[in-house]
């Protein structure tokens, strides 16, 4: 004896056991009722939706002889023969198998005669799509006045290959994604009606991968209850199938947002020895951060994801404890990454190497926040004696200094005076050369915000720049300790060797470069380092000029002129370094 599976025992007989379509088979009942049936249907919409299946009910519709309004009744001999696939008067036409004009012409052929046995002639052709232009063509006159004991009915599954002239011949109905609720319920109904119990988490995950298609759902199922038997658990579904427990992308995902890159390392390393498959394992983590951004930025996140329940209540978890920005930003580096996972032999590396700048990007904290927290600064500073104030870090903006501060207002004078006691006041107790403050011209209280850094000499300072170097570049260090002396003249550090072999390894673009910043940042002064041997000429012409474009890219950032603008201040210095004094 035959087993006939899931997806042909479960298929829908009547226009009340189709789920998820209510809106097309509303519309189909009442023009049944109405007697405004179109003569040409067509139905459109993804995998397994019920496009071939509300075709057939509509055939049984027509042709059935009951005089009651809900039809079909499934009772009589018409219903009964197109249930059983005999109905003389049904033609189901494969559109790839049968796709030449020579078939439309066999076609047209046979429309001509009146139906055998039923009311009307049914014409069903699936994946309509298929057919060629010519045959689209053949079957343009027929189908804007076909015989009046004919209907056609189309399925396809892309809409868009279809001739615009056919679309407008034709009544269309497109057929919904089912909800993951509604499939939920529908799955859970066939499998106790089926007498196996299934687990509510491998009953989600089969739900899932069923992706809105009933009869992809069903076939999971079927494959389930021939592993499990009576019982199907949650492993077996993983294992069966080659699925992932959605648990480990909300485990993976929380691992990488608190930093633990080695838990999530593990975690894919654990997934690629179960023989997932690791580019459909990187896009279900996608669309998993997807989710969670969801959750973060959307009031209703119910509305837009197709979930269950505990999966959502999850995500939501994940996302109260992190900005959108973040979220965002592990999103698009993980999307980066799978794009590059397409064009390479090595996907597993590429993932890795994603999920580690994910971990390392960390948290990001919006604009607005740091904008608070600089106004709490702020304020916190104006409150504070000037000789308390911390320096503030790379671009320092400064205004006019205390000197030039000028009595302009007679009403002012007390105030002035007091700034100017706090300024000698800070001059006298401060033993750093580099502080200074950023002052507001007028009687009001001055305000100290950032440090600027003295220009050094270069003959007195020599040393301090060696060692200033050595913790950035050791070798480096060793090479100045060489120079014999350092001059400067103009816009030039001049550095005189005894023999060329000494500066031979600084005598390279990308060295001359590294060190030119570091004269730069140490000195704060537009100096160009050259290179000579004593009694000689340049050993370098010009240096790499790329530092101090980007010194003074840096002063004319929008954000820095901002600053300048909203203070009142101008650019004193600028260091570029990854890190200075």
């Amino acid at each position: 004896m035959s087993y006939l599976v899931l997806a042909r025992k479960w298929r829908p007989q009547h226009f009340n056991e189709v789920i998820g379509q209510q809106p097309v088979v509303r519309t189909l009942q009442n023009a049944l009722k109405r007697s405004r049936v179109s003569h040409a249907m067509l139905f459109s919409g993804v995998r397994g939706v019920g496009k071939t299946t509300l075709a057939r009910i509509m055939a049984k519709a027509l042709n059935c002889q009951s005089e009651k309004e809900d039809r079909p009744c499934n009772k009589c001999d018409s219903c009964l023969e197109i249930t059983n696939g005999s109905a003389l008067d049904l033609h189901e036409i494969d559109g790839a198998s049968n796709r030449g004009i020579q078939e439309i012409r066999e076609l047209k052929e046979n429309i001509r005669f009146f139906p055998t046995k039923s009311r009307y002639k049914i014409i069903i052709i699936d994946e309509v799509h298929m057919l060629t232009t010519e045959a689209f063509n053949a079957l343009l006159k027929t189908l804007e006045e076909p015989p009046k004991h004919v209907f056609f009915m189309f399925a396809t599954t892309e809409l868009h290959k279809i001739p615009i002239t056919i679309l407008s011949r034709c009544q269309r109905y497109e057929l919904k994604r089912i909800a993951f609720a509604e499939l939920h319920d529908f799955f859970k109904k066939v499998a106790e009606k089926e007498g196996v119990a299934v687990s509510a988490k491998a009953l989600s995950i089969i739900t899932r991968e069923a992706d809105g298609s009933v009869r992809d759902g069903l076939s999971l199922l079927d494959q389930m209850f021939s592993f499990g038997g009576d019982q199907v658990k949650d492993e077996d579904v993983v294992d069966v199938l080659g699925l992932v427990d959605h648990t480990v992308f909300e485990k993976l995902a929380a691992s990488l947002l608190s930093g633990d890159l080695a838990r999530g390392l593990e975690l894919l390393d654990r997934t690629y020895r179960a023989g997932i498959d690791i580019k459909r394992f990187a896009n279900d983590l996608l669309n998993f951060f997807r989710t969670v951004l969801i959750c973060k930025t959307s009031p209703h996140p119910e509305e837009l994801l197709d979930i269950s329940d505990m999966e959502l209540q999850e995500a939501k978890k994940i996302a109260a404890g992190q900005s959108a920005e973040t979220l965002y930003q592990y999103f698009h580096l993980l999307l980066q990454g799978i794009g590059q996972m397409q064009y390479s032999p090595r996907p597993r590396m590429i993932l890795e190497m994603a999920l580690i700048k994910a971990a390392q990007a960390g948290q990001i904290v919006p604009a607005s926040v740091l904008l608070e927290r600089f106004d709490d600064c702020f304020r916190q500073s104006l409150s504070l004696p000037l000789s308390q104030v911390a320096p503030a870090d790379p671009v320092v903006v400064e205004t006019n200094q205390p000197e030039d501060i000028k009595e302009k207002d007679v009403s002012g004078s007390r105030e002035v005076s007091a700034v100017k006691e706090k300024m000698s006041e800070k001059k006298t107790v401060s033993p750093k050369p580099a502080e200074t403050e950023i002052t507001q011209p007028g009687p009001s209280v001055a305000k100290s915000l950032a440090p600027a850094t003295h220009q050094k000499d270069v003959r007195k300072n020599w040393d301090d720049f060696v060692a200033y170097v050595k913790e950035r570049k050791s070798w480096m260090s060793h090479v100045l300790q060489l120079c014999d002396r350092v001059e400067e003249h103009d816009d030039d550090l001049i550095m005189i060797f005894s023999q060329p072999t000494e500066y031979k390894i600084l005598d390279q673009s990308e060295n001359m470069k590294l060190l030119t910043r570091y004269v730069q940042d140490f000195f704060q002064k537009e100096l160009k380092p050259r290179l000579r041997v004593r009694g000689g000429e340049d050993a370098c012409g010009n240096s790499d000029n790329s530092v101090s474009e980007e010194r003074r890219a840096l002063a004319r950032d929008p954000l820095v002129r901002m600053a300048t603008e909203v203070f009142g201040g101008r650019v004193a210095s600028v260091r570029t370094g990854p890190k200075f004094r």
